[in-house]
């Protein structure tokens, strides 16, 4: 349903974010009309026409307002990160005290919580959407941004918050038959996932209904996702027939979001010989979809890469100019003061030039060597070790959740494709439970795990970031462990010592030759330790299983 509720926000945004603009036409301005005449025709080169604005033009809302289409291009193409950039640019350009920006503030807030409500940063959307309500004035933007934040409620499972924003708007929905059913079906769905036991089927379809009358073949298509969902344990084979209907009328509409949606219901809801059929339709789909969102992403900053590239050539060459005619100048200067004095300034000027060249060079390597090593690391400790986590839970787990895991998959995977945009998570978890989690994630039946002293005052004075370091080197410990230990029995204790954190590792495993040669994982893990100014010591004297010891100072 993400095409039908993008289309919807790109109409308002579009709406809300014009505004009079006193300046007179010019090249740029042809740009930007060329720019709207494309949307949703050819995005791609609306995109470019909209960068030209953006980059060249002197009117600072004409220039939020291109951002503003660009963000929206983006986010319909699934760059969320990008989209969230460009609204940011866009913002710099405006000014919250002017009246005349209100409404491209509005739309650039609202663009913004509806980036983060698909990123699942649900508070931080719901954020945007009360400063986009702060500079509205339009009755029918106001509607739908309390939409957007009911549904953000809604998705927390905050299904109060969200049952009362639905129940004021519908009450003020009365014309407009199409919005009444939208937020009918909503309100109805909301209830149920609070309440299982709600009958929500009588107004699920009249929603359903209603949007029959209306032709809204967008609104049927969400109608039915929702009564699959809500038929799904209740009357299996009504889901079923549900999921069906919203296959066909997704693959009418060209909606592979909704395809993909409709794909996963008709596999857990489609007896077995059929859901291989399924399953393959939607591995394909799923891989044509996200090919094509890649080569999206990579156009948009091939654009802006070469947007930024002219503009720094253009700055070389005006610095070229300048120098050729600091030359000269300086040339007759020297002519005019001596032949000798002529030579020690043009060889001070090579040397130094020489110099400043091998430095930033120097530099510029140093900067991309510390880059793939980070994202190097990030990719070892966040993708691969958690893979590997996952596929240790599996191994021993009699009844495998197929959900969870596929949720957990998923998370990687996105993880992985925005590897870029990775900043180190919080989570309001104590961290004590965090670690212990982590730590009996792999226990088997042949490998007992003990853990002492891992309270929850040792880390009340740990910086997060520390938290963080020490979370991904005990985690590559363990992965350690499982892969080449054969351990049966594992302890790990905590302690605290004067003003330095201690952890010690011992197994019973096959031990560490002296002569081993330490893996990228091992690499990652001195590198980490040392970040945080600490020490790692491993003890390879002794007679079976490995002694591992780790101290860091209080932070």
């Amino acid at each position: 349903m993400k095409n039908h509720i993008l289309i919807l926000l790109l109409s308002i945004s579009l709406f809300a974010c014009k505004d009079k603009i006193s300046s007179p036409v010019s090249t740029k301005d042809i740009d930007f009309d060329k720019g709207e005449s494309l949307i949703y025709k050819n995005n791609d080169s609306a995109f470019i026409y909209f960068n030209r604005v953006a980059t060249g033009n002197k009117d600072s809302l004409r220039v939020a307002m291109s951002y503003n289409y660009m963000a929206i291009i983006q986010s319909d193409a699934g760059d969320y990160f990008g989209a969230q950039e460009s609204l940011m640019l866009s913002l710099k350009f405006l000014n919250e005290s002017k009246k005349s920006d209100y409404s491209c503030l509005a739309s650039n807030y609202n663009e913004l919580g509806a980036t983060n409500n698909n990123l699942r940063n649900y508070d931080l959307a719901l954020n945007y959407f009360k400063k986009a309500m702060q500079f509205t004035t339009n009755d029918f933007f106001k509607l739908v941004i309390s939409n957007n934040m009911a549904l953000s409620y809604q998705k927390s499972k905050r299904y109060n918050q969200a049952i009362q924003i639905y129940q004021q708007i519908i009450s003020l929905e009365n014309n407009n038959k199409t919005e009444y059913a939208r937020i009918l079906s909503n309100i109805s769905k909301t209830k149920w996932l609070q309440n299982p036991n709600y009958n929500a089927a009588p107004y699920l379809l009249k929603a359903l209904n209603i949007r029959k009358n209306e032709n809204d073949e967008w609104g049927q298509n969400a109608s039915y996702a929702h009564l699959s969902d809500y038929y799904s344990k209740k009357q299996p084979d009504s889901a079923l027939l549900y999921a069906l209907k919203m296959y066909y009328i997704a693959q009418k509409l060209k909606s592979p979001d909704d395809q993909l949606e409709a794909l996963q219901k008709l596999i857990k809801l489609s007896p077995p010989n059929a859901t291989k059929q399924y399953f393959e339709t939607y591995q394909q789909l799923a891989d044509s979809v996200q090919t094509a969102r890649n080569a999206a992403k990579n156009q948009f900053a091939l654009i802006r890469y070469e947007t930024e590239k002219s503009k720094a050539d253009n700055l070389k060459l005006q610095k070229e100019n300048t120098e050729k005619k600091y030359e000269i100048a300086t040339r007759e200067f020297l002519l005019a003061a001596g032949f000798i004095l002529f030579i020690a300034v043009s060889i001070i000027a090579m040397l130094w030039y020489r110099k400043r060249k091998q430095k930033i060079e120097s530099e510029a390597k140093t900067a991309i060597r510390e880059s793939q090593l980070k994202t190097s690391k990030k990719v070892h400790d966040v993708v691969a070790n958690g893979l590997y986590r996952v596929m240790s839970e599996m191994e021993n787990q009699e009844h495998i959740n197929k959900d969870s895991v596929l949720d957990r998959i998923e998370d990687l995977y996105e993880k992985s494709r925005d590897i870029s945009y990775e900043e180190p998570l919080r989570s309001n978890q104590p961290f004590h439970e965090k670690i212990a989690e982590l730590l009996k994630s792999f226990a088997t039946e042949n490998t007992h795990i003990a853990i002492a002293g891992n309270a929850a005052e040792l880390w009340e004075k740990i910086n997060p970031n520390v938290q963080y370091e020490v979370e991904h080197i005990l985690q590559e410990l363990m992965v350690n462990m499982k892969k080449h230990s054969a351990a049966s029995k594992v302890a790990v204790r905590f302690e605290q010592k004067e003003n330095q954190i201690n952890i010690f590792y011992t197994d019973n495993g096959l031990g560490m030759k002296a002569s081993t040669t330490f893996n990228n994982g091992l690499r990652n893990t001195g590198n980490r330790i040392s970040g945080i100014g600490g020490a790692i010591n491993f003890d390879t004297k002794a007679e079976k299983g490995l002694k591992i010891q780790l101290s860091f100072p209080l932070s």
